[in-house]
């Protein structure tokens, strides 16, 4: 009978350790319950349930974009928005500082980083990259487990209804190389609540100790599990609440320390909630998800949704579905809090869950072109009333989406012809070509990602040559890092002859011959071959090349009798007055072939953001600093732009941010932005004019932001004067608006009069502006905290911690480079305060220490004993006031800590030959102890760990009088 409880138990355990996916038959009820209730009432019902019946204050969910938190590219979690109370630097001014017990339902996105579900959705019956996560918390000690147990039980079982036989529970069950004890304080409080033991578990800190990261708050958790079995057959339990004790500090040496303050964190996944409450074993088969199911039945014509998994959904059908439901919603949300498909970060990661969104539709379901946007009306519908943001920005999230989803559909249509196309020319047992994979994925925002490429062979069956891609990534890497290294001499060099005027065209494809091929090394040659890189010149391009301090287009381009190879292009340069085009041949390619060149107009247009940006911002220093302001290079790209300004000395945070201030008032405007080919000669005498110490060709461009070019060039008007106008052969913007912002996140002088900016712009620039807002309310916080005082040693350590800690983040955080300056200064005077403070609070319990061990030791050659306090630097300094009051006395001193670790400080008479050394004393008590010391001949310390003081006592006293 034992053994049969053992290995049930034991198979209950590993039931819950896996959280398994709700496995189908999906649509088959799993109770006889009452009819099902609507997801929007289940919602209400919790936050009800707690602001009326337990004094809980509502609040809203926070933004799933994380405002000044650049650890996270979502909020996935509640407690997201709590973290200042946690980490105990909330401002005491603030809201949230008068936070006690509060609850919500809060948007959350797990996709991408470290808790990243998108692989997963799909695949099995409950994963969601978009979930909305159920939370109630009690902060400082408001309330803990009792409390939070009860009510939890109440609202499943009073409120929604759940059977009490239905709930089984689990909770810490300790960890003794942590020094942690099991948590019975749960199970007792469980088993008080009715819950038979049988239901209650016990598991180690992987399931049941919840921690914030690698440092910082944590504690133990007890989880609530449900059954979906009911009875029959073996439990089949999934987690659907789990409460978080925060008692602990997880220190950076990997201690625990207990809080202060304790906290309550609780967390339940609303879509799985209502899963159960609707008798469902699936939460795509909620209202919830519903509607949106019915929505792309009608929308595409695949058959109706069945809930299948694995081998029983063989042509993916149902996979399909579930993948489209989510990701519209995840779509949706995103977009309404202001995050929108990019190349990096967050953008990128929704760029991925659009595009996989867009491949299930239209190679599975076989939706028309457009289809996502109209189901964004149908996500609006189902979650509007709960997030009213998605009501107020309906038609912009519809318009992005398809607009989206048209520019990859026709990446994925070609990428898909030439996958097929490859496929067709492979032997049974052929691996996919690496070069053909990797022309793809080095085709920019034109080709497909390698890791999808790799999904679609996948599900094709086929095996990607892995060796063959890790060489071409190895080149690859060698080549950049080759270029990076070059100062003079980037890329091919070569020297041509005149072979006629290039022609350069817009966005559009350009079809062009291939006029000479060039090796890596520049020799002329009349072909290359599968692999190799080369140099190509063409007749006419539409790439635009490298100059004027702007990085160069890159794209793709593919032969005309053979479209389904690409041809990635990865750089275009200026030699000898002609376009050299540097691409890696994935197949033969010969002089006179005929071609199609296609930019990638993402890799543009964030270069043409960024150029216009570097006008307005070489016109605001001018501004701010002087008309004799001198530009001495710039250097630009999508992602970031550098600037070089010839300077007296580093500009001050205050005109950092007047050149901040400058751009972002013509970003306002939102002013035009002219060019006109001029002849040089007019440009001649133009009060205002820029141009740098080049050579310009004859006619030359001139861009002139809010003022057309003739007037601009008027040697009559002052307009050069007021506004950028600028000599430039490079792209730009048709208006200043499209910048967005713009941010100077760093600054360091180059040489001595020369100072070198970077600055980013757009979303980026607006993110950077978030985390430094965030990290002057909390530098903010931080001097209000100061201002009134520590209680105790432990309360001032703490926040000098702080203050370094922010220091580190402001130091390292992209952020607006006046701020960090500003901060930088503040901080430092903070530091010196808080230290201060540490040392003030130390001595005075040190004196007081001291003052307690007099009155209980008579003068004599020895002081061994014990004391209480919080750090070694406190047991350092008793002992050296007990010697200084006390000169002819050698004193041993050793602190308890939690988890049965001890400190150890001693020093010994200070005489000519003294009978034995403190670092030696040290050592010996604290080897016993399973530890280590470390000092001098006079004062040591050390630490260990032990459960009998009195034995190490002893140790102590033992040594010095063998010694004596």
């Amino acid at each position: 009978m034992a053994a049969s409880v053992a290995a049930a138990v034991g198979g209950l355990r590993r039931a819950i350790r896996r959280s398994p996916s709700w496995l189908g038959p999906s649509r088959r009820p799993f109770s006889s319950e009452p009819p099902p209730t609507q997801a929007t009432a289940v919602r209400d019902a919790f936050l009800s349930f707690f602001r009326d019946r337990h004094g809980h204050r509502l609040v809203p969910s926070a933004s799933v974009r994380p405002r000044g938190d650049p650890s996270l590219l979502f909020v996935n979690a509640g407690m997201n928005q709590f973290k200042p109370i946690f980490l105990g630097t909330v401002d005491p001014r603030s809201e949230m500082a008068g936070f006690r017990r509060v609850a919500n339902s809060q948007k959350c996105v797990r996709a991408g980083g470290r808790h990243s579900d998108l692989e997963d959705v799909g695949r099995d019956l409950s994963h969601h990259t978009f979930f909305e996560m159920l939370g109630n918390w009690a902060f400082g000690g408001e309330y803990f487990k009792v409390e939070a147990c009860s009510m939890a039980w109440e609202l499943l079982t009073q409120v929604y209804g759940i059977p009490e036989d239905r709930l089984w529970v689990s909770y810490f069950g300790g960890d003794p190389k942590a020094g942690l004890d099991p948590d019975l304080e749960s199970r007792d409080i469980w088993l008080s609540l009715g819950v038979p033991a049988s239901h209650v578990l016990s598991f180690g800190p992987q399931e049941n100790f919840w921690e914030m990261g690698d440092t910082g708050p944590c504690g133990p958790c007890t989880e609530i599990h449900y059954d979906l079995a009911g009875g029959v057959g073996d439990p089949q339990l999934v987690e659907l609440w789990n409460l978080v004790f925060m008692q602990y500090n997880r220190e950076a040496d990997g201690s625990l320390q207990p809080l202060p303050q304790r906290h309550v964190d609780t967390g339940m996944g609303l879509e799985r909630l209502v899963a159960v409450l609707q008798g469902r074993r699936s939460t795509y088969d909620t209202d919830l998800f519903s509607p949106l199911l019915n929505a792309i039945h009608q929308g595409c014509g695949a058959p109706p949704y069945l809930g299948r998994i694995g081998s029983a959904d063989e042509d993916r059908t149902d996979m399909a579905y579930r993948i489209v439901a989510d990701h519209i919603r995840t779509l949706s949300i995103c977009i309404a809090d202001g995050v929108s498909t990019g190349m990096s970060g967050a953008p990128l990661v929704l760029r991925r869950i659009l595009r996989r969104a867009v491949r299930f539709s239209t190679e599975v379901l076989r939706a028309p072109p457009g289809f996502l946007g109209s189901l964004v009306p149908v996500v609006v519908e189902s979650l509007g009333d709960a997030y009213p943001e998605l009501q107020k920005n309906s038609a912009q999230i519809a318009n992005l989406v398809s607009e989206d989803e048209a520019a990859f559909l026709a990446s994925l249509q070609r990428g898909r012809r030439i996958i097929d196309r490859t496929l067709k020319r492979l032997g049974p047992s052929d691996v996919f070509p690496a070069e053909v994979a990797w022309s793809l994925s080095m085709s920019g925002d034109l080709g497909l990602p390698l890791d999808l490429v790799e999904l679609m062979l996948e599900e094709k069956g086929v095996q990607l040559d892995s060796a063959g891609l890790a060489r071409l990534a190895q080149e690859e890497a060698q080549h950049r890092a080759q270029q990076a290294e070059a100062v003079e001499e980037q890329g091919l060099r070569l020297d041509i002859h005149a072979l006629g005027e290039l022609q350069r065209q817009e966005f559009g494809p350009c079809e062009a011959q291939v006029l000479q091929l060039y090796t890596e090394d520049g020799r002329a040659v009349a072909s290359v071959g599968e692999g190799q890189r080369c140099g190509l010149l063409l007749d006419r391009t539409n790439f635009y090349a490298e100059q004027g301090g702007q990085a160069s287009d890159r794209g793709y381009l593919v032969r005309l009798e053979q479209q389904d190879v690409l041809f990635p292009v990865a750089r275009a340069q200026v030699c000898g007055g002609f376009i050299l085009h540097e691409a890696v041949a994935p197949v033969c390619l010969k002089v006179g072939d005929q071609v199609q060149m296609h930019v990638d107009k993402a890799w543009r247009l964030g270069c043409m953001e960024k150029h216009t940006a570097t006008h307005l911002l070489n016109w605001a220093l001018r501004q701010s600093l002087g008309p004799g302001t001198e530009q001495r290079g710039s250097h630009l790209s999508p992602e970031r732009l550098r600037f070089d300004v010839a300077t007296q000395a580093p500009l001050t945070p205050e005109q950092l941010q007047a050149v901040e201030s400058a751009v972002q008032e013509a970003v306002r405007q939102d002013e035009a932005v002219y060019t006109e080919e001029v002849a040089l000669a007019h440009t001649a005498h133009v009060p205002g004019l820029r141009c740098l110490d080049e050579v310009y060709p004859d006619p030359v461009r001139v861009v002139s932001v809010g003022v057309p070019v003739a007037r601009a060039l008027d040697p009559a008007s002052q307009a050069a004067l007021q506004t950028s106008v600028e000599l430039c052969c490079g792209t730009h913007l048709l208006r200043t608006g499209a910048v967005g912002d713009l941010v100077i996140i760093g600054e360091h002088l180059l040489a001595k009069g020369t100072t070198r900016l970077l600055a980013i712009t757009g979303e980026q620039a607006q993110q950077a502006r978030e985390v430094g807002q965030s990290l002057a309310q909390e530098v903010e916080a931080a001097t209000e905290r100061l201002s009134r005082g520590s209680r105790d040693v432990v309360e001032a350590r703490r926040l000098s911690k702080d203050m370094g800690r922010l220091t580190d983040a402001v130091d390292t955080a992209v952020m607006p480079h006046w701020q960090r300056r500003e901060l930088q200064a503040a901080l430092k005077v903070l530091q010196r305060r808080a230290n201060t403070a540490v040392r003030k609070l130390e001595m005075r319990q040190a004196a007081q220490k001291t003052q307690e061990l007099l009155q209980r030791h008579s003068e004599g050659p020895l002081i061994v004993d014990t004391v209480s306090t919080e750090s070694l630097s406190v047991l350092v300094k008793v002992v050296r006031q007990l010697c200084e009051q006390v000169p002819s006395t050698s004193v041993l001193l050793l602190s308890p800590q939690p988890l049965g670790h001890v400190l150890c400080a001693c020093q010994v008479t200070q005489s000519p030959t003294p009978a034995f050394t403190a670092e030696a004393w040290a050592l010996a008590v604290c080897s016993h102890m399973g530890g280590k010391a470390w000092g001098s001949r006079v004062v040591a310390q050390g630490t260990g760990s032990t459960t009998d003081l009195e034995a190490a006592l002893s140790t102590a006293r033992a040594y010095a009088l063998n010694q004596l």
